[in-house]
């Protein structure tokens, strides 16, 4: 015991001069991993509160001559020379952070390259612990505490999408056995001082000491907190650092292993980038467009970062044809996916999609962006998070960027998916964020009928014609009538500005299954 009292003693003079030698950072590590390997070993330590490790009764900017220290909360694999590879939990120094996506960083192990910002965290903060998940949907917070498995008392912490001043605490009530049930706790901030409570009665200097508390008691909550819901790794911002700016990428360095579909702008492949990277490829037809249209188009989708987006890595523009390079979804896409595995997908499954499709849409509508293609088959699905798919919204090659006039009007002769388009861009061609609303009222249509065809029977010429009389499809037969009354039919207002906006629809579809009981519980006064 007395070297580690030298060690701190040691530390503390060295610090003041903010450098601290090699050998006593590596002795700090070896006593971080100890703690861990004893809390591994003896279950009464295990809680969600982050162990007062040796190395933790340092700030991050002592650690390493005043520089942060990064913990990983995921691990990654480098594709490319300069990226760093790491495991989670592995410790890292930051070296400079000017970059918004990628940190360089030293590695405690040895070595320095680029690391994805979104797979590590400064040590110490909110974001590197195990049971915050930031700002995410109350629908998938839920979809994460309830993943099989895992015991009642799985929680997580997430910020407030209505104040993101405030959090919120989510708890799984129950065991597999039992079923999945959810309560959520408001988590309220102290005027001034900032600190945080759920209940008046007992407050806390921060969330740590919050988390920590209700492990031991639930004094009015549910019940204990037992474990932090296992995180899902994010998607890669770039296929690597180099190419977050250089993303013309040479087409050798890509392989066409399976096809996917095919359309009318071309082919879509799954491959991968350097034998490694899994990717979707979507290969141009040539003379579908000119390389500085495609680039302006492919520009637009570069710069879209939503977790219900698909996310475009890179493209190919030197010779034809040309190539989009985006992350790969599993499942296909979601018309595919209806008409395959619709029956084993539940009405609360069905639900969620529509308000994940939702939330992609209202991040393209705060940018003013419109879609003008939003349909089933345009949207593709990934893994299931207990037993919910993961979709996000694909297929920008139509998309543009509104001017101030919010409207873009199509070029003369130009082709749209009639069932699909809202009849003011049908006939006069003009597309705005409320002729995406029409189209997602249609789309819900799919998901409902798990992928049949709009307007059956109805050929497009009749459809147009139908629709401008005021004709809109009844009510399917599988479809709760508050969503058909209170959005399909609301998305199919004529007058496009009295169609609901996207953050309404996502806000309804989150909220849907909380409409006859608060969305928070207040804790028990007992």
């Amino acid at each position: 015991m007395s070297f580690f009292f030298l060690l701190v003693l040691v530390t503390l003079v060295f610090s003041t001069s903010g450098f601290i030698p090699e050998f006593i950072l590596s002795q700090m590590e070896k006593a971080e991993q100890l703690a861990k390997l004893l809390i591994v070993a003896n279950p009464r330590l295990r809680n969600p509160e982050r162990p007062k490790t040796f190395a933790n009764l340092f700030r991050s900017s002592d650690l390493s001559a005043g520089k942060d220290v990064l913990i990983a909360l995921y691990a990654y694999e480098s594709r490319a020379d300069g990226d760093l590879s790491f495991r989670k939990g592995e410790i890292m120094y930051l070296l400079d952070q000017s970059n918004s996506d990628w940190w360089y960083v030293r590695h405690s192990k040895g070595g320095t390259g680029y690391v994805p910002r979104n797979f590590v965290a400064k040590q110490l903060t909110i974001e590197s612990e195990e049971w915050y998940a930031g700002r995410i949907a109350r629908n998938r917070a839920e979809r994460l505490v309830l993943a099989s498995n895992l015991p009642k008392g799985t929680f997580l912490i997430r910020e407030r999408e209505a104040d993101t001043r405030e959090y919120a605490l989510t708890i799984r009530d129950s065991d597999d056995q039992r079923g999945g049930t959810v309560k959520h706790y408001k988590i309220k901030r102290l005027d001034g001082d900032g600190g945080f409570f759920i209940t008046t009665r007992r407050t806390f200097a921060t969330l740590r000491d919050l988390v920590s508390y209700y492990s031991e008691v639930a004094d009015g909550l549910c019940c204990q907190l037992s474990f932090p819901a296992p995180r899902i790794a994010p998607t890669r911002p770039d296929l690597s650092h180099d190419t977050q700016q250089n993303w013309e990428i040479p087409r050798n360095q890509l392989q066409l292993k399976r096809k996917l579909g095919d359309g009318n702008f071309g082919d879509v492949w799954y491959g991968k980038w350097r034998g490694m990277v899994e990717v979707a490829i979507k290969t141009m037809k040539p003379g579908t467009m000119s390389p500085e249209a495609f680039l302006g188009e492919a520009q637009i989708m570069k710069q879209c970062d939503h977790p219900n987006l698909v996310k475009l890595y890179a493209v190919c523009t030197k010779e034809e044809p040309f190539y989009i390079i985006t992350e790969y979804m599993a499942n296909g896409s979601l018309l595919q996916y209806l008409r395959n595995e619709g029956n084993t997908l539940t009405l609360q499954a069905l639900i969620d999609m529509c308000a994940q499709i939702a939330n992609g849409m209202m991040y393209l509508e705060e940018r003013k962006l419109v879609h003008r293609d939003l349909a089933a088959r345009n949207v593709l699905v990934g893994d299931k998070i207990s037993g919910v798919p993961v979709v996000k919204v694909a297929d920008f090659g139509l998309a543009r960027k509104l001017m101030e006039e919010d409207i873009y009007e199509a070029r003369t002769g130009a082709k749209f998916p009639i069932k699909w388009t809202a009849p003011e861009a049908a006939t006069c061609g003009n597309f705005t964020v409320k002729s995406d609303v029409w189209s997602y009222g249609i789309l819900l249509y799919e998901i409902i009928t798990k992928g049949q065809v709009p307007y059956p029977g109805m050929h497009n010429r009749e459809v147009i014609e139908q629709v401008e009389l005021g004709y809109r499809m009844p009510m399917p037969r599988s479809c709760p009538e508050q969503v058909y009354t209170e959005v399909m039919l609301k998305c199919w207002d004529k007058v496009p500005d009295r169609r609901p906006t996207f953050d309404h629809l996502f806000h309804f579809f989150d909220d849907y299954f909380v409409s006859s009981q608060p969305n928070y519980v207040p804790p028990s006064q007992s």
